[in-house]
């Protein structure tokens, strides 16, 4: 888990940013929640690496264990 948080700023159409709000929240999910998954799924969707990733179901999407 990550220890220290950096700000992420981005800009994006407020009616998509209100359609977005409204799932989250359908969801039981913070808007932050959301996209702190979605850059985990990106990174590993790519091969990236971090010091901060979790070692527990690191496995690589449709590898089988032994």
């Amino acid at each position: 888990m990550e220890k220290k948080t950096a700000r992420l700023t981005l800009l994006i159409d407020p009616v998509k940013k209100k359609a977005f709000e409204d799932l989250c929240t359908a969801q039981d999910l913070t808007p932050s929640q959301v996209v702190r998954q979605m850059i985990r799924d990106y990174l590993d969707a790519h091969g990236v690496t971090y010091a901060t990733k979790s070692k527990l179901g690191s496995k690589a999407k449709g590898e089988t264990v032994s």
